[in-house]
């Protein structure tokens, strides 16, 4: 046996016994057996900007106008894992060595998670044009050296209706499952919708997608298929149409996207889950909060029932002020449905 995989599959064992009771997998069992509770909505930090963003993915320094470093970054993965709000952190290759050489995890029950392939698509870095073009797949981090610090990956795709750069897409996939599958590897599917307009005949894209992701997992077997699914939330009849579609077996998630405004933030997760969706993985969305862990916590009440959107808006501004935080936008505005996308099932 190879000496890289026998280590990675000894490194597999010891995680998957350490990760059986993690309350990912008890959130998970819950969904799957039809006793899901909104308790049971699954949260994931996206803290893996750098694989596409580049050093601008950590923000900028308001006075030099140059990126962050990584240490920022880093310490705000840090500062999530504390607050023990979130149930998955994911992270590039590079953060979770870091973050394992310190034994952040230790102890925790929160799920560490990488991205196992950065398509062209997320290349959004400055000066970057690539997300005008259609995604060319690659994968910077080894399966074998990210199974040395967790045993959940993230594993991207985007459908254009075109048929060569699908196939080649799809082919990609399946070749990265059969080396996950080799060493234990679990992933989750995150599915993007195209970075600019597509023919998708008389059909709304969040159809097309629905109907692309099914067709892509009819095939796979459960030892393959994605834990669950991260993609954009295309309004409230297609997540509801993917989310009742087979939900034993899928389990629907959606991505963040931009980070607009904090009545945006809440809406989308309401509006997910009040139409099926059982996991968030949101990234700008929580790390360009004025607070963090407040804007996640504001979340699980929004989530439970506790707080509407409109009052979780009014909550969030409230905290700001007696922590003596300075909100980006006045509460009007930041009161403010931006999305079109949730527009039609605000309230």
């Amino acid at each position: 046996m190879d000496c890289e995989l026998g280590k990675a599959l000894s490194t597999r064992v010891g995680l998957n016994m350490l990760n059986k009771s993690s309350k990912l997998n008890q959130k998970l069992d819950q969904i799957r057996g039809g006793t899901y509770q909104p308790k049971d909505f699954i949260i994931a930090d996206a803290k893996d900007g750098d694989m596409g963003g580049g050093a601008g993915a950590m923000g900028l320094d308001p006075n030099t106008g140059l990126a962050k470093p990584v240490s920022t970054y880093l310490s705000a993965m840090k500062e999530m894992l504390a607050s023990n709000l979130v149930d998955i952190m994911l992270t590039s290759l590079s953060s979770a060595e870091v973050l394992n050489a310190e034994n952040v995890y230790k102890g925790s029950d929160i799920t560490p998670a990488v991205r196992l392939n950065d398509g062209t698509d997320i290349w959004g870095f400055r000066g970057a044009s690539y997300r005008q073009h259609q995604v060319r797949p690659v994968r910077t981090a080894r399966l074998d050296r990210a199974s040395q610090f967790c045993d959940l990956g993230l594993y991207a795709v985007t459908f254009y209706n075109d048929v060569d750069r699908d196939v080649a897409s799809l082919n990609a996939y399946a070749e990265f499952r059969d080396q996950t599958s080799d060493i234990g590897m679990r992933h989750f599917l995150e599915v993007f919708n195209p970075a600019f307009d597509i023919d998708t005949g008389n059909e709304e894209i969040g159809i097309f997608i629905n109907d692309a992701i099914v067709r892509c997992l009819a095939g796979v077997g459960k030892p393959e298929r994605p834990l669950f699914l991260k993609m954009q939330y295309n309004g409230a009849r297609a997540m509801a149409e993917l989310a009742a579609f087979d939900p034993g077996n899928l389990i629907v998630g959606i991505l963040g996207g931009s980070a607009g405004t904090t009545r945006d933030t809440f809406e989308l997760i309401s509006q997910a889950e009040r139409f099926g969706g059982r996991v968030a993985l949101f990234g700008r969305k929580i790390y360009f909060a004025e607070d963090s862990v407040e804007i996640v916590r504001t979340m699980r009440r929004v989530i439970e029932g506790d707080l509407s959107p409109v009052e979780a808006v009014k909550s969030y501004h409230d905290h700001l002020h007696k922590k003596g935080l300075f909100p980006a936008r006045p509460l009007e505005q930041d009161m403010n449905v931006t999305d079109p996308v949730l527009l039609p099932e605000a309230k």
